[in-house]
This record gives C-alpha cells, sequence and structure tokens, in this order.
C-alpha cells in the first residue's frame, strides 16, 4: 500500500471522527433542553460509517453515509409549573445519556489521535527513505 493510501485512509477516518464528535457535542449541548411534546424533544443523533473501496480496488477511504436520530424514547417528565408542560402537566426531555456521550467522545478523541499518530509515522517513513536515497 502506498504512502498516500495510507494517508487518505488516515485523513478520512480522522474528518468521520470530527463528525462524530460534532454530533456529540450537539447532543450534549440540547441534553438539558425541554419540549411541550413528544415529536418536538431533541433526539440524540449518531453518524453511520462505512469503509469504501475505491473503483481501482486498492485504495479505501472511511465514509460518514448519514447522521441518523436515535429511536430511543425521550424521558417524559411530570412538571406542572413547567410554562412548556402539556395539558396533563407533562414536559418531554431529549433521549440524551450523558455518560454514553462522554464514552463516546473520549473512543472518538482517541480514534483521532492514533490516525494523528499513522500520519506522523507515514511522514518519518517518508523522510527515513529519502535520507537512504541520499546514502547511495
Amino acid at each position: 500500500m502506498s504512502f498516500k493510501a495510507i494517508s487518505q485512509i488516515a485523513g478520512s477516518a480522522m474528518n468521520a471522527q470530527m463528525v462524530r464528535l460534532n454530533t456529540v457535542a450537539s447532543n450534549l449541548a440540547n441534553a438539558g433542553t425541554v419540549a411541550g411534546t413528544d415529536q418536538d424533544a431533541y433526539r440524540a443523533r449518531k453518524p453511520v460509517f462505512a469503509a469504501v473501496m475505491q473503483e481501482d480496488g486498492r485504495n479505501a477511504r472511511v465514509q460518514v453515509l448519514d447522521v441518523i436520530k436515535s429511536k430511543d424514547p425521550v424521558r417524559k417528565v411530570y412538571e406542572p409549573g413547567n410554562p412548556l408542560a402539556d395539558a396533563s402537566g407533562m414536559v418531554f426531555y431529549p433521549n440524551v445519556n450523558e455518560v454514553e456521550e462522554m464514552t463516546d467522545m473520549m473512543s472518538a478523541t482517541r480514534a483521532f489521535q492514533t490516525n494523528i499518530e499513522v500520519l506522523s509515522r507515514v511522514k518519518t517513513m517518508q523522510q527515513d527513505l529519502l535520507k537512504m536515497g541520499e546514502g547511495s
């Protein structure tokens, strides 16, 4: 596999992890929002990734296929004093699990760092290869 192909894979994986980090940030930012109806409540978002082979069959990349809304139910809480409460005194909170989101954030950050390390090693190997060529 060429250095260019390795760099493209690592770069596309870093882009995918950035999308993942952005969705985590969005989910955490909306974790405490309240809605008056189930339909208006914020739903956690999750990116869907895929490894995609290029037409030449030798190179690959990571692609974000979509960012989907979680199908988990939203939290329904009895708060009759809340101005957004419906006729029965219920308000709706997002289906965001903060612990899960923080874990996802740490995982995405680590994956991003790993790809930075891959790119750093590719650069070092390229420099070493050039030095070998100078020595002949």
